[in-house]
């Protein structure tokens, strides 16, 4: 019996081990990257699109020719 409590603790000290590796990888990444204001993000992620301030004169794609596909036997 005492063999089986070993081998159960042994598999408990491993998964504690992994998570101890998985949150300091984690608290790593967090240090280390940098964080993201949301003052910032507006004024980078903005973009001007002028296509919907003119609806007198809408924009047409230009037709491209479609070659014909072989016919299939």
């Amino acid at each position: 019996m005492c063999d089986t409590i070993k081998k159960i603790l042994k598999i408990v000290g491993i998964i504690a081990a992994i998570a101890g590796v998985a949150v300091a990888i984690y608290m790593l990444v967090k240090k280390f990257c940098p964080k993201c204001k949301a003052a910032e993000d507006d004024k980078c992620d903005y973009v001007s699109c002028s296509c919907f301030e003119n609806d007198a004169e809408p924009i047409v794609a230009p037709e491209v020719p479609v070659a014909d596909a072989p016919a299939e036997a």
